[in-house]
């Protein structure tokens, strides 16, 4: 068996090309646009292309971005009185702390002085509860992704096993809720599950978010399975000195064993920046009153 590829990079162009055909109605009707608010502390090479990324699409789909990058040495406080500036901007409707935040700043304190309705990223503790009860509100990008991707690939989630790898609070958790809300049957496992192996073994729906490169075996995987990969870890390449991109699904092995299966890169990957603009999106509106169909994007 050779399985299908899930193109999460073509699936998130057509998904910020539907964001972007939104923005000039909603232009017209609350004479702005939406706009999304990137705060960048310090210089981690890392995020600083996430945030050029972003502030690319933002652009792109017709957007404001509005940029602040500080200095790694700001206190918690300042950034605490930033944060509450951009609740009080009637112009940013989206705010995006890129994490990670220097050491002697407290990211939950930082968090949680998002206006949840402004909390496009969904890491706010009251958007992790209205997730939790099935309330409207933000769910984090990453996790809202793959879920696209299954429902594109298989309908209907009705019933399927599902084991999420991973527990952190941005995807393992957030995934898993997703996914019983889908009428799946849910497990989630991490590092130090009991025969990791014959748990994923089961799953008809894998999703894959520990953090190590090539965990997951492909004789771990249930013939025909889809397998959802959020890893992202650089390795060293074939060349001395080189580095390669690897998930934390023996890609090779697994798809021989998989009905589908994401890439990386280009699978999970392109769908957060594309799904933050459409969370964006539904802020605006949700903000300025003015009616979006609630499956619109």
């Amino acid at each position: 068996m050779s399985a299908d590829i899930i193109d999460g990079k073509a699936f998130a162009a057509q998904l910020r090309g539907r964001v972007a055909g939104f923005v000039p109605a909603f232009r017209a009707a609350a004479r702005r646009a939406p706009g999304l608010a990137v705060i960048l502390v310090g210089e981690d090479p890392a995020s600083q292309v996430y945030v050029r990324s972003k502030h690319k699409a933002t652009i792109e789909a017709g957007m404001e971005s509005f940029e602040y990058r500080r200095d790694p040495s700001i206190s918690e406080q300042k950034l605490v009185d930033l944060v509450n500036q951009l609740n009080a901007d009637d112009a940013v409707d989206g705010i995006l702390v890129q994490l990670p935040l220097p050491d002697h700043i407290n990211e939950q304190r930082i968090i949680a002085t998002i206006d949840p309705d402004k909390d496009v990223d969904g890491f706010h503790v009251v958007n992790a509860g209205r997730l939790a009860v099935g309330l409207h509100g933000y769910v984090p990008c990453t996790p809202l992704g793959c879920l696209m991707l299954l429902r594109d690939k298989l309908g209907d989630l009705s019933g399927l096993d599902a084991v999420v790898v991973g527990r952190s609070n941005i995807v393992g958790k957030p995934m898993a809720q997703l996914l019983l809300a889908e009428s799946c049957t849910v497990t989630i496992a991490h590092s130090r599950t009991k025969d990791l192996a014959a748990v994923v073994r089961r799953a008809d729906i894998v999703v894959a978010a520990v953090g190590r490169p090539e965990m997951i075996r492909g004789d771990w995987i249930k013939p025909g399975a889809t397998v959802i990969d959020v890893g992202i870890n650089r390795v060293p390449g074939a060349e001395a000195g080189k580095t390669k991109l690897v998930g934390d699904v023996a890609y090779a092995e697994a798809a021989e064993v998989a009905g589908a299966i994401t890439p990386v890169p280009g699978g999970v990957g392109p769908m957060t920046i594309a799904v933050l603009l459409r969370n964006t999106l539904v802020a605006a509106h949700r903000r300025a009153g003015v009616l979006l169909a609630k499956d619109a994007i």
